[in-house]
């Protein structure tokens, strides 16, 4: 009889009273669906901010922007010069020389850019370069953007020619008028 007694209590589970049972009812069902109603309370509950977002509003609208946009703009519109360009576009950084910028007039500064040539300066400047965010595709085309780069060049330092109208655009805003100086030599 012993022998029966010792096989029956080989064979028994860990749990032996009825608390144990209902400990392990509650931890192995009530516990996990309070988890889970928690979870869905947590994720289902308020806007919750991008990670490093300033301002979280904000971030939810450019999240949930729309992909695309039409802007619809003035075709005929006469082209801007270079100097205006400048003025709107980039004399934030090129007047004082932000993040290393080449200052307006600055001739050591622009000689190295000047040496690689009319395309690749209007390349950085519509591509982007360094820091420089790029400039095509904004309120300017890329004929404006060339004519401030020109301006730019030329105010420091390089003779680069007024960049040419895209075929069929209308005709730019009118060329300013030679200097008297300028006019009298031509004679």
């Amino acid at each position: 009889m012993s022998d029966s007694n010792s096989h029956e209590e080989a064979h028994t589970g860990p749990i032996k009273t009825p608390q144990q049972l209902l400990l392990a009812v509650f931890f192995s069902f009530v516990v996990p669906v309070f988890v889970i109603i928690g979870l869905v309370y947590y994720v289902t509950s308020g806007d919750k901010p991008a990670p490093g977002a300033a301002d979280p509003e904000r971030a939810v609208a450019q999240r949930i922007a729309k992909v695309g946009s039409v802007e619809v703009r003035d075709a005929n519109r006469p082209l801007r010069a270079g100097l205006e360009v400048y003025t709107a576009q980039c004399l934030a950084c090129h007047a004082a020389g932000v993040a290393n910028a080449p200052k307006l007039g600055d001739r050591a500064a622009w000689a190295p850019r000047l040496a690689t040539g009319y395309e690749a300066l209007v390349n950085s400047a519509l591509k982007g370069k360094g820091v420089m965010s790029a400039q095509g595709g904004g309120e300017y085309n890329d004929t404006e953007i060339a004519r401030a780069v020109v301006y730019m060049a030329n105010e420091s330092g390089g003779k680069l020619p007024e960049p040419p109208l895209p075929a069929g655009a209308p005709g730019g805003a009118p060329a300013a008028a030679p200097a008297p100086a300028a006019a009298a030599a031509a004679k």
